[in-house]
Protein backbone atom coordinates (compact mmCIF):
# COMPACT_ATOMS: atom_id res chain seq x y z
CA UNK A 1 0.00 0.00 0.00
CA UNK A 2 1.10 3.34 -0.81
CA UNK A 3 2.20 4.97 2.71
CA UNK A 4 1.08 8.43 1.78
CA UNK A 5 -2.56 6.77 2.03
CA UNK A 6 -2.70 4.60 4.98
CA UNK A 7 -4.40 6.09 7.25
CA UNK A 8 -4.30 9.58 5.74
CA UNK A 9 -8.19 9.44 4.68
CA UNK A 10 -10.53 12.56 3.85
CA UNK A 11 -12.13 13.89 6.07
CA UNK A 12 -14.24 16.95 7.42
CA UNK A 13 -10.95 18.67 8.85
CA UNK A 14 -8.74 18.16 5.73
CA UNK A 15 -11.26 18.50 2.99
CA UNK A 16 -14.27 20.09 1.44
CA UNK A 17 -15.79 20.18 -1.48
CA UNK A 18 -14.90 23.06 -4.18
CA UNK A 19 -17.85 25.67 -4.13
CA UNK A 20 -17.88 29.47 -4.88
CA UNK A 21 -20.63 29.58 -2.51
CA UNK A 22 -17.59 29.86 0.39
CA UNK A 23 -16.81 33.36 -1.17
CA UNK A 24 -19.65 35.43 -0.25
CA UNK A 25 -19.68 33.68 3.15
CA UNK A 26 -16.05 34.84 4.10
CA UNK A 27 -16.53 38.38 2.41
CA UNK A 28 -19.59 38.84 4.61
CA UNK A 29 -17.41 37.98 7.58
CA UNK A 30 -14.30 39.57 7.09
CA UNK A 31 -15.51 42.91 5.13
CA UNK A 32 -19.17 42.73 6.85
CA UNK A 33 -19.21 47.07 5.66
CA UNK A 34 -16.78 46.98 2.39
CA UNK A 35 -19.57 48.20 -0.10
CA UNK A 36 -20.99 45.11 -1.96
CA UNK A 37 -23.27 46.40 -4.80
CA UNK A 38 -24.42 50.25 -5.77
CA UNK A 39 -27.82 50.03 -7.85
CA UNK A 40 -28.50 54.38 -7.77
CA UNK A 41 -29.04 55.59 -4.54
CA UNK A 42 -29.43 51.57 -3.39
CA UNK A 43 -25.65 50.40 -1.55
CA UNK A 44 -25.23 47.42 0.11
CA UNK A 45 -22.41 45.78 2.30
CA UNK A 46 -21.42 42.59 1.94
CA UNK A 47 -23.20 41.79 4.96
CA UNK A 48 -25.80 42.73 3.88
CA UNK A 49 -25.63 41.19 0.49
CA UNK A 50 -24.91 37.98 2.24
CA UNK A 51 -28.01 38.02 4.57
CA UNK A 52 -30.22 38.73 1.50
CA UNK A 53 -28.87 35.73 -0.31
CA UNK A 54 -29.58 33.39 2.77
CA UNK A 55 -33.30 34.78 2.71
CA UNK A 56 -33.68 34.04 -0.94
CA UNK A 57 -32.21 30.30 -0.36
CA UNK A 58 -34.51 29.90 2.60
CA UNK A 59 -37.54 31.42 0.87
CA UNK A 60 -37.15 29.02 -1.84
CA UNK A 61 -36.60 26.38 0.62
CA UNK A 62 -40.04 27.15 1.85
CA UNK A 63 -41.30 27.09 -1.61
CA UNK A 64 -40.32 23.54 -1.80
CA UNK A 65 -37.41 24.03 -4.07
CA UNK A 66 -34.58 22.04 -3.34
CA UNK A 67 -31.53 20.27 -5.34
CA UNK A 68 -31.48 19.46 -8.86
CA UNK A 69 -34.93 22.24 -8.98
CA UNK A 70 -34.34 24.43 -11.73
CA UNK A 71 -34.48 28.28 -11.09
CA UNK A 72 -34.96 30.78 -13.73
CA UNK A 73 -34.24 34.24 -14.06
CA UNK A 74 -35.13 36.85 -16.67
CA UNK A 75 -33.11 39.80 -14.91
CA UNK A 76 -30.80 42.74 -15.47
CA UNK A 77 -27.71 43.55 -13.87
CA UNK A 78 -29.55 44.54 -10.30
CA UNK A 79 -28.65 43.35 -7.08
CA UNK A 80 -31.34 40.79 -7.44
CA UNK A 81 -30.00 38.41 -10.20
CA UNK A 82 -26.02 39.10 -8.51
CA UNK A 83 -27.75 37.80 -5.48
CA UNK A 84 -29.31 34.64 -7.36
CA UNK A 85 -25.65 33.67 -7.76
CA UNK A 86 -25.30 32.65 -4.31
CA UNK A 87 -29.14 31.79 -3.09
CA UNK A 88 -30.04 29.81 -5.59
CA UNK A 89 -27.32 27.39 -5.31
CA UNK A 90 -27.60 27.69 -1.53
CA UNK A 91 -29.84 25.22 -1.35
CA UNK A 92 -28.47 22.83 -4.06
CA UNK A 93 -30.69 24.33 -7.31
CA UNK A 94 -29.95 25.35 -10.45
CA UNK A 95 -29.45 28.87 -11.49
CA UNK A 96 -30.81 29.66 -15.02
CA UNK A 97 -30.16 32.61 -15.71
CA UNK A 98 -31.96 33.89 -18.91
CA UNK A 99 -30.64 35.32 -22.09
CA UNK A 100 -33.13 38.83 -21.93
CA UNK A 101 -32.62 39.35 -25.57
CA UNK A 102 -33.93 36.07 -26.54
CA UNK A 103 -37.91 35.98 -28.04
CA UNK A 104 -40.80 34.69 -26.10
CA UNK A 105 -40.49 31.34 -28.09
CA UNK A 106 -36.91 30.62 -27.34
CA UNK A 107 -37.60 31.63 -23.46
CA UNK A 108 -40.52 29.16 -23.60
CA UNK A 109 -38.47 26.38 -25.05
CA UNK A 110 -35.81 26.86 -22.04
CA UNK A 111 -38.19 27.20 -19.16
CA UNK A 112 -40.04 23.69 -20.78
CA UNK A 113 -36.48 21.94 -21.24
CA UNK A 114 -34.81 22.86 -17.88
CA UNK A 115 -38.32 22.17 -15.97
CA UNK A 116 -37.84 25.68 -14.46
CA UNK A 117 -39.83 25.46 -11.30
CA UNK A 118 -39.56 29.05 -10.21
CA UNK A 119 -38.78 32.07 -12.87
CA UNK A 120 -37.92 35.62 -11.08
CA UNK A 121 -38.61 38.27 -14.05
CA UNK A 122 -37.80 41.71 -14.22
CA UNK A 123 -40.58 44.26 -15.20
CA UNK A 124 -38.55 45.21 -18.40
CA UNK A 125 -39.38 41.71 -19.80
CA UNK A 126 -42.54 41.50 -19.12
CA UNK A 127 -43.97 41.70 -22.12
CA UNK A 128 -41.42 38.58 -23.75
CA UNK A 129 -42.08 36.18 -20.46
CA UNK A 130 -45.94 37.25 -20.79
CA UNK A 131 -46.17 35.59 -24.47
CA UNK A 132 -43.51 32.83 -22.99
CA UNK A 133 -45.70 31.84 -20.74
CA UNK A 134 -48.58 31.55 -22.75
CA UNK A 135 -46.92 28.79 -24.79
CA UNK A 136 -46.79 26.52 -22.45
CA UNK A 137 -48.83 24.54 -20.55
CA UNK A 138 -46.51 23.95 -17.33
CA UNK A 139 -46.15 26.67 -15.98
CA UNK A 140 -43.61 27.68 -13.36
CA UNK A 141 -44.47 30.04 -10.57
CA UNK A 142 -43.64 33.77 -11.44
CA UNK A 143 -42.08 36.31 -8.87
CA UNK A 144 -41.61 39.64 -10.10
CA UNK A 145 -38.46 41.56 -10.07
CA UNK A 146 -39.85 45.30 -8.88
CA UNK A 147 -36.83 46.67 -9.51
CA UNK A 148 -37.86 51.11 -8.21
CA UNK A 149 -35.64 52.43 -11.34
CA UNK A 150 -37.63 50.86 -13.34
CA UNK A 151 -40.40 52.41 -15.05
CA UNK A 152 -43.11 50.65 -17.70
CA UNK A 153 -43.75 47.00 -18.28
CA UNK A 154 -46.24 45.03 -15.70
CA UNK A 155 -46.34 42.87 -12.90
CA UNK A 156 -46.75 38.95 -13.65
CA UNK A 157 -46.08 36.96 -10.54
CA UNK A 158 -48.10 36.29 -7.43
CA UNK A 159 -45.37 38.06 -5.45
CA UNK A 160 -42.10 40.77 -6.11
CA UNK A 161 -38.69 39.88 -4.79
CA UNK A 162 -38.94 41.58 -1.59
CA UNK A 163 -41.92 40.36 -0.45
CA UNK A 164 -40.69 36.74 -1.12
CA UNK A 165 -37.26 37.69 1.04
CA UNK A 166 -39.84 38.70 3.77
CA UNK A 167 -40.83 35.00 4.19
CA UNK A 168 -36.95 34.13 4.03
CA UNK A 169 -35.20 32.47 8.16
CA UNK A 170 -33.04 35.56 9.00
CA UNK A 171 -31.34 32.40 10.37
CA UNK A 172 -30.44 30.00 8.00
CA UNK A 173 -26.57 30.28 6.78
CA UNK A 174 -24.71 29.40 3.56
CA UNK A 175 -25.36 25.30 2.57
CA UNK A 176 -22.17 23.15 1.97
CA UNK A 177 -22.17 21.26 -0.88
CA UNK A 178 -22.15 17.41 -0.80
CA UNK A 179 -20.47 17.00 -3.93
CA UNK A 180 -18.27 19.87 -6.19
CA UNK A 181 -19.51 18.07 -9.14
CA UNK A 182 -23.32 18.69 -8.63
CA UNK A 183 -24.40 21.80 -11.09
CA UNK A 184 -24.44 25.68 -9.86
CA UNK A 185 -25.95 26.92 -13.24
CA UNK A 186 -27.24 26.06 -16.57
CA UNK A 187 -26.80 28.65 -19.83
CA UNK A 188 -27.88 27.62 -22.94
CA UNK A 189 -26.55 28.85 -26.43
CA UNK A 190 -27.99 31.43 -28.38
CA UNK A 191 -29.34 29.05 -30.63
CA UNK A 192 -28.88 30.76 -33.79
CA UNK A 193 -28.66 27.63 -36.02
CA UNK A 194 -31.55 25.90 -33.79
CA UNK A 195 -32.78 25.23 -30.27
CA UNK A 196 -30.24 26.26 -27.77
CA UNK A 197 -28.42 24.30 -26.02
CA UNK A 198 -28.42 23.67 -21.92
CA UNK A 199 -24.61 24.02 -21.07
CA UNK A 200 -24.21 22.47 -16.96
CA UNK A 201 -21.88 24.10 -15.23
CA UNK A 202 -20.67 22.47 -11.69
CA UNK A 203 -19.59 23.78 -8.71
CA UNK A 204 -16.01 23.41 -9.05
CA UNK A 205 -15.70 25.15 -12.31
CA UNK A 206 -17.44 27.63 -11.06
CA UNK A 207 -14.85 28.29 -8.00
CA UNK A 208 -11.71 27.38 -10.01
CA UNK A 209 -12.70 29.96 -13.22
CA UNK A 210 -13.83 32.22 -10.44
CA UNK A 211 -10.30 32.38 -8.61
CA UNK A 212 -8.83 32.02 -12.27
CA UNK A 213 -10.58 35.23 -13.63
CA UNK A 214 -8.73 37.18 -10.75
CA UNK A 215 -5.26 35.82 -11.47
CA UNK A 216 -5.23 36.54 -14.82
CA UNK A 217 -6.31 40.24 -14.85
CA UNK A 218 -4.36 40.79 -11.36
CA UNK A 219 -7.78 42.14 -9.74
CA UNK A 220 -6.45 43.38 -6.37
CA UNK A 221 -8.63 42.81 -3.09
CA UNK A 222 -11.70 45.39 -3.29
CA UNK A 223 -11.77 46.46 -6.75
CA UNK A 224 -15.14 48.46 -8.05
CA UNK A 225 -16.77 46.73 -11.09
CA UNK A 226 -18.82 48.24 -13.31
CA UNK A 227 -21.26 45.48 -14.99
CA UNK A 228 -21.24 46.64 -18.91
CA UNK A 229 -21.25 42.61 -19.23
CA UNK A 230 -24.81 40.71 -18.98
CA UNK A 231 -24.89 38.44 -15.98
CA UNK A 232 -27.08 36.26 -17.79
CA UNK A 233 -23.85 35.53 -19.87
CA UNK A 234 -22.08 32.52 -19.03
CA UNK A 235 -23.12 33.80 -15.36
CA UNK A 236 -21.18 37.21 -16.29
CA UNK A 237 -18.40 35.23 -17.46
CA UNK A 238 -18.25 33.95 -13.15
CA UNK A 239 -17.62 36.99 -12.00
CA UNK A 240 -20.31 37.85 -9.57
CA UNK A 241 -18.03 34.53 -7.90
CA UNK A 242 -15.29 36.42 -8.73
CA UNK A 243 -16.19 39.35 -6.85
CA UNK A 244 -16.98 37.80 -4.10
CA UNK A 245 -13.82 35.92 -3.72
CA UNK A 246 -12.28 39.49 -3.80
CA UNK A 247 -14.38 41.55 -2.11
CA UNK A 248 -14.96 43.76 -4.96
CA UNK A 249 -17.94 46.28 -4.96
CA UNK A 250 -20.38 45.96 -8.12
CA UNK A 251 -21.73 48.88 -9.98
CA UNK A 252 -25.25 47.83 -11.77
CA UNK A 253 -25.80 49.33 -15.36
CA UNK A 254 -29.07 48.23 -16.64
CA UNK A 255 -28.43 49.27 -20.54
CA UNK A 256 -25.07 49.54 -22.05
CA UNK A 257 -24.61 53.18 -22.95
CA UNK A 258 -21.32 55.01 -23.24
CA UNK A 259 -22.38 58.06 -21.53
CA UNK A 260 -23.76 56.02 -18.55
CA UNK A 261 -20.22 54.01 -18.85
CA UNK A 262 -18.71 56.92 -18.47
CA UNK A 263 -20.84 58.79 -15.53
CA UNK A 264 -20.47 55.48 -13.45
CA UNK A 265 -16.27 55.53 -14.16
CA UNK A 266 -16.30 58.96 -12.77
CA UNK A 267 -18.91 58.61 -9.81
CA UNK A 268 -17.75 55.59 -8.28
CA UNK A 269 -14.38 55.05 -9.31
CA UNK A 270 -14.66 52.21 -11.27
CA UNK A 271 -11.47 50.06 -11.93
CA UNK A 272 -12.54 46.92 -14.05
CA UNK A 273 -15.39 46.52 -16.53
CA UNK A 274 -16.09 43.35 -18.98
CA UNK A 275 -17.40 43.51 -22.48
CA UNK A 276 -17.48 42.29 -26.40
CA UNK A 277 -15.61 44.32 -28.73
CA UNK A 278 -18.68 45.66 -29.98
CA UNK A 279 -18.28 47.92 -26.19
CA UNK A 280 -15.36 49.04 -26.46
CA UNK A 281 -16.27 50.99 -29.79
CA UNK A 282 -19.24 52.00 -28.46
CA UNK A 283 -16.64 53.64 -25.77
CA UNK A 284 -14.10 54.37 -28.05
CA UNK A 285 -16.39 56.26 -30.59
CA UNK A 286 -18.63 58.02 -28.13
CA UNK A 287 -18.92 61.96 -27.80
CA UNK A 288 -14.79 63.11 -26.88
CA UNK A 289 -16.37 65.36 -24.18
CA UNK A 290 -17.48 62.15 -22.31
CA UNK A 291 -13.53 60.79 -22.73
CA UNK A 292 -13.10 64.32 -20.26
CA UNK A 293 -12.30 63.31 -16.44
CA UNK A 294 -11.53 59.46 -17.22
CA UNK A 295 -8.78 58.50 -15.00
CA UNK A 296 -5.93 56.48 -16.99
CA UNK A 297 -5.51 52.83 -15.71
CA UNK A 298 -9.25 50.99 -15.96
CA UNK A 299 -8.83 47.60 -16.98
CA UNK A 300 -11.25 46.57 -19.29
CA UNK A 301 -11.44 42.64 -20.37
CA UNK A 302 -12.57 41.49 -23.80
CA UNK A 303 -13.85 38.47 -25.41
CA UNK A 304 -16.82 37.75 -27.26
CA UNK A 305 -15.44 37.90 -30.87
CA UNK A 306 -12.17 38.34 -31.51
CA UNK A 307 -11.26 41.90 -31.53
CA UNK A 308 -9.57 43.78 -34.05
CA UNK A 309 -6.22 45.53 -33.02
CA UNK A 310 -7.09 48.53 -33.70
CA UNK A 311 -10.10 48.76 -30.98
CA UNK A 312 -7.59 47.48 -28.48
CA UNK A 313 -4.88 50.18 -29.68
CA UNK A 314 -7.53 53.11 -29.70
CA UNK A 315 -8.57 51.73 -25.95
CA UNK A 316 -4.95 51.77 -25.20
CA UNK A 317 -4.27 55.54 -26.79
CA UNK A 318 -7.73 56.99 -24.20
CA UNK A 319 -5.68 55.16 -21.22
CA UNK A 320 -7.62 51.89 -20.70
CA UNK A 321 -5.36 48.89 -20.16
CA UNK A 322 -7.33 46.15 -22.29
CA UNK A 323 -6.65 42.59 -21.34
CA UNK A 324 -8.23 40.23 -24.35
CA UNK A 325 -9.43 36.80 -23.17
CA UNK A 326 -11.40 34.15 -25.25
CA UNK A 327 -13.61 30.80 -24.10
CA UNK A 328 -17.26 30.11 -24.88
CA UNK A 329 -19.93 28.76 -22.62
CA UNK A 330 -18.87 25.64 -22.51
CA UNK A 331 -16.01 26.71 -20.93
CA UNK A 332 -17.61 28.73 -18.10
CA UNK A 333 -16.31 32.07 -20.14
CA UNK A 334 -12.70 33.25 -20.47
CA UNK A 335 -10.63 30.37 -20.19
CA UNK A 336 -7.89 31.60 -22.93
CA UNK A 337 -5.69 35.16 -22.14
CA UNK A 338 -3.64 37.03 -24.29
CA UNK A 339 -1.32 37.61 -21.48
CA UNK A 340 1.76 40.00 -21.86
CA UNK A 341 5.22 39.33 -21.89
CA UNK A 342 7.21 42.09 -20.31
CA UNK A 343 9.02 42.94 -23.48
CA UNK A 344 5.72 43.73 -24.76
CA UNK A 345 5.82 47.13 -22.90
CA UNK A 346 8.57 48.73 -24.75
CA UNK A 347 6.61 48.47 -27.92
CA UNK A 348 4.49 51.04 -29.82
CA UNK A 349 1.30 50.46 -28.89
CA UNK A 350 -0.34 49.30 -32.33
CA UNK A 351 2.26 46.74 -32.65
CA UNK A 352 1.78 45.34 -29.07
CA UNK A 353 -2.10 45.53 -29.99
CA UNK A 354 -1.60 43.19 -32.85
CA UNK A 355 -0.22 41.19 -30.42
CA UNK A 356 -2.86 41.74 -28.06
CA UNK A 357 -5.53 40.81 -30.42
CA UNK A 358 -4.36 37.32 -30.87
CA UNK A 359 -6.49 34.77 -27.88
CA UNK A 360 -3.42 34.08 -26.29
CA UNK A 361 -2.70 31.17 -23.79
CA UNK A 362 -4.49 29.03 -21.50
CA UNK A 363 -5.35 30.92 -18.17
CA UNK A 364 -3.93 30.45 -15.05
CA UNK A 365 -6.36 27.65 -14.17
CA UNK A 366 -6.98 25.82 -17.20
CA UNK A 367 -5.56 22.24 -17.71
CA UNK A 368 -4.92 22.03 -21.20
CA UNK A 369 -5.25 23.85 -24.34
CA UNK A 370 -3.82 22.89 -27.81
CA UNK A 371 -4.14 23.75 -31.60
CA UNK A 372 -5.00 20.27 -33.58
CA UNK A 373 -6.28 18.48 -36.77
CA UNK A 374 -9.78 18.16 -36.15
CA UNK A 375 -10.09 14.70 -37.18
CA UNK A 376 -6.87 13.03 -35.71
CA UNK A 377 -6.30 15.36 -33.11
CA UNK A 378 -2.88 15.35 -33.84
CA UNK A 379 -1.34 19.10 -32.50
CA UNK A 380 -0.37 21.46 -35.79
CA UNK A 381 2.58 23.06 -35.58
CA UNK A 382 3.75 26.42 -34.22
CA UNK A 383 4.46 28.23 -37.38
CA UNK A 384 1.84 30.59 -37.24
CA UNK A 385 0.25 29.72 -40.60
CA UNK A 386 -0.79 25.70 -40.37
CA UNK A 387 -4.46 25.96 -39.35
CA UNK A 388 -6.56 23.33 -36.50
CA UNK A 389 -9.13 23.95 -34.30
CA UNK A 390 -8.54 24.66 -30.81
CA UNK A 391 -9.23 22.29 -28.11
CA UNK A 392 -9.59 22.23 -24.28
CA UNK A 393 -9.73 20.24 -21.23
CA UNK A 394 -9.89 20.56 -17.73
CA UNK A 395 -12.41 21.74 -14.89
CA UNK A 396 -13.23 24.43 -16.69
CA UNK A 397 -14.99 22.63 -19.01
CA UNK A 398 -19.06 21.95 -18.84
CA UNK A 399 -20.29 18.97 -17.10
CA UNK A 400 -22.04 18.59 -20.87
CA UNK A 401 -25.20 19.43 -22.62
CA UNK A 402 -28.46 18.79 -20.35
CA UNK A 403 -30.52 16.13 -21.79
CA UNK A 404 -28.30 15.99 -24.69
CA UNK A 405 -26.34 12.88 -24.51
CA UNK A 406 -25.30 12.55 -28.39
CA UNK A 407 -24.49 16.26 -28.85
CA UNK A 408 -22.32 15.96 -25.44
CA UNK A 409 -20.48 12.64 -26.82
CA UNK A 410 -19.26 14.12 -29.41
CA UNK A 411 -17.89 17.94 -28.16
CA UNK A 412 -16.18 15.34 -26.08
CA UNK A 413 -14.68 13.15 -28.26
CA UNK A 414 -11.19 12.36 -27.98
CA UNK A 415 -10.92 13.03 -24.26
CA UNK A 416 -10.79 16.70 -25.18
CA UNK A 417 -13.73 19.42 -26.00
CA UNK A 418 -14.24 20.42 -29.28
CA UNK A 419 -14.87 23.99 -29.77
CA UNK A 420 -15.40 24.64 -33.44
CA UNK A 421 -12.89 27.35 -33.40
CA UNK A 422 -10.22 27.33 -36.42
CA UNK A 423 -7.03 28.89 -35.33
CA UNK A 424 -2.82 28.85 -35.51
CA UNK A 425 -0.35 28.41 -33.15
CA UNK A 426 2.25 30.81 -32.71
CA UNK A 427 5.95 29.82 -32.11
CA UNK A 428 5.21 31.74 -28.64
CA UNK A 429 2.40 29.54 -28.06
CA UNK A 430 0.08 32.05 -28.32
CA UNK A 431 -3.48 30.75 -30.18
CA UNK A 432 -4.69 32.97 -32.86
CA UNK A 433 -8.41 32.42 -34.19
CA UNK A 434 -8.87 32.60 -37.81
CA UNK A 435 -12.55 31.83 -37.83
CA UNK A 436 -15.08 29.36 -36.83
CA UNK A 437 -15.31 26.39 -38.73
CA UNK A 438 -18.34 27.54 -40.46
CA UNK A 439 -16.97 31.27 -41.22
CA UNK A 440 -13.83 29.86 -43.22
CA UNK A 441 -14.30 31.50 -46.82
CA UNK A 442 -13.17 29.03 -49.63
CA UNK A 443 -12.86 31.01 -52.50
CA UNK A 444 -11.05 29.30 -56.00
CA UNK A 445 -9.89 26.32 -53.28
CA UNK A 446 -7.89 29.21 -51.37
CA UNK A 447 -8.95 29.58 -47.78
CA UNK A 448 -10.00 32.95 -46.70
CA UNK A 449 -10.15 34.17 -43.02
CA UNK A 450 -13.23 36.44 -42.20
CA UNK A 451 -11.28 38.35 -39.42
CA UNK A 452 -8.06 38.64 -41.15
CA UNK A 453 -10.34 41.01 -43.55
CA UNK A 454 -12.27 42.42 -40.97
CA UNK A 455 -9.20 43.76 -39.53
CA UNK A 456 -8.11 45.56 -42.27
CA UNK A 457 -11.93 46.98 -42.38
CA UNK A 458 -11.76 48.30 -38.99
CA UNK A 459 -8.56 50.08 -38.91
CA UNK A 460 -9.87 52.25 -41.95
CA UNK A 461 -10.74 55.59 -40.46
CA UNK A 462 -13.91 55.97 -41.80
CA UNK A 463 -15.38 52.37 -40.73
CA UNK A 464 -17.27 51.71 -37.21
CA UNK A 465 -17.96 48.24 -37.73
CA UNK A 466 -17.17 45.24 -40.14
CA UNK A 467 -18.18 41.72 -40.39
CA UNK A 468 -16.79 39.77 -43.55
CA UNK A 469 -18.87 36.13 -44.67
CA UNK A 470 -18.80 34.19 -47.17
CA UNK A 471 -20.77 34.65 -50.54
CA UNK A 472 -21.32 31.67 -53.16
CA UNK A 473 -20.23 32.63 -56.97
CA UNK A 474 -20.52 30.54 -59.77
CA UNK A 475 -16.53 31.07 -60.87
CA UNK A 476 -14.78 31.42 -57.60
CA UNK A 477 -17.76 28.38 -55.65
CA UNK A 478 -16.97 31.58 -52.62
CA UNK A 479 -16.09 35.19 -52.31
CA UNK A 480 -15.78 37.25 -49.62
CA UNK A 481 -19.20 39.54 -48.67
CA UNK A 482 -18.24 42.97 -46.58
CA UNK A 483 -21.10 44.29 -43.75
CA UNK A 484 -19.94 48.03 -42.77
CA UNK A 485 -21.50 50.17 -40.84
CA UNK A 486 -20.04 53.87 -41.27
CA UNK A 487 -19.16 56.49 -38.05
CA UNK A 488 -20.86 59.00 -38.23
CA UNK A 489 -21.44 61.86 -40.69
CA UNK A 490 -18.87 59.69 -42.66
CA UNK A 491 -19.37 58.58 -46.38
CA UNK A 492 -17.84 56.15 -48.50
CA UNK A 493 -18.21 53.85 -52.11
CA UNK A 494 -18.25 50.35 -52.12
CA UNK A 495 -15.33 50.84 -54.97
CA UNK A 496 -13.32 53.13 -52.51
CA UNK A 497 -13.61 50.27 -49.98
CA UNK A 498 -12.21 47.73 -52.58
CA UNK A 499 -9.54 50.03 -53.60
CA UNK A 500 -8.54 50.53 -49.96
CA UNK A 501 -8.49 46.87 -49.78
CA UNK A 502 -5.84 46.06 -52.81
CA UNK A 503 -3.67 47.87 -50.52
CA UNK A 504 -4.07 45.71 -47.43
CA UNK A 505 -4.91 42.47 -49.06
CA UNK A 506 -3.95 39.52 -51.34
CA UNK A 507 -6.27 40.23 -55.15
CA UNK A 508 -8.10 36.88 -53.86
CA UNK A 509 -9.33 38.03 -50.09
CA UNK A 510 -10.65 41.54 -51.79
CA UNK A 511 -14.29 41.86 -50.57
CA UNK A 512 -16.49 41.10 -54.06
CA UNK A 513 -19.95 42.27 -52.44
CA UNK A 514 -20.27 45.18 -49.94
CA UNK A 515 -23.12 46.24 -48.22
CA UNK A 516 -23.16 49.79 -46.09
CA UNK A 517 -25.33 49.55 -42.63
CA UNK A 518 -26.53 48.07 -39.19
CA UNK A 519 -24.59 45.20 -38.79
CA UNK A 520 -27.09 42.13 -36.99
CA UNK A 521 -25.99 41.24 -33.01
CA UNK A 522 -26.87 38.28 -30.73
CA UNK A 523 -27.51 40.09 -27.14
CA UNK A 524 -23.66 39.62 -26.05
CA UNK A 525 -22.54 41.45 -28.83
CA UNK A 526 -21.11 38.71 -31.67
CA UNK A 527 -22.18 38.91 -35.06
CA UNK A 528 -24.92 37.13 -36.41
CA UNK A 529 -23.31 35.82 -39.42
CA UNK A 530 -26.01 33.22 -40.25
CA UNK A 531 -28.23 35.82 -41.25
CA UNK A 532 -25.54 37.55 -43.15
CA UNK A 533 -25.06 35.08 -45.06
CA UNK A 534 -28.57 34.64 -46.29
CA UNK A 535 -28.39 38.60 -47.06
CA UNK A 536 -24.93 38.15 -49.04
CA UNK A 537 -26.78 36.34 -51.57
CA UNK A 538 -29.23 38.86 -52.87
CA UNK A 539 -25.87 41.31 -52.81
CA UNK A 540 -24.95 42.41 -56.05
CA UNK A 541 -21.24 41.92 -57.08
CA UNK A 542 -19.15 45.41 -56.90
CA UNK A 543 -18.74 46.39 -60.11
CA UNK A 544 -15.04 46.28 -61.73
CA UNK A 545 -13.26 50.08 -61.62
Amino acid sequence: MNKYNQGLDKNAANFAPLTPLNFIERAASVYPNQASIIHGDTHYTWSQTYSRACLLASALDGMGIGEGDTVAFMGANTPETFEAHFGVPMIGAVLNALNVRLDAKAIAFILEHAEVRVLFTDREYSETIKAALALLTDKPRVIDIDDPYFEGGELLGETDYEALLSTGDPDYRCFQVKDEWQAISLNYTSGTTGDPKGVVFHHRGAYLNALSNAMCWNMTAQPVYLWTLPMFHCNGWCFPWTLAAVAGTSVCLRHVRADAIFDLIKCHGVTHFCGAPVVLNTLLNADSKLHDGVPSGINAMTAGAAPPAAVIAGMEKLGFNVTHVYGLTETYGPCVVSAPQSNWADMEIDARAELMARQGVRAPLQDELMVADPETLVPVPKDGMTMGEIFMRGNLVMKGYLKNPKTTEASFAGGWFHSGDLAVWHEDGYVQIKDRSKDIIISGGENISSLEVESVLFRHPKILEAAVVAASDEKWGEVPCAFVALKDGQEMTAQELVAYCREELAAFKIPKKVDFGPIEKTSTGKVQKYLLRERAESIPLVPKA
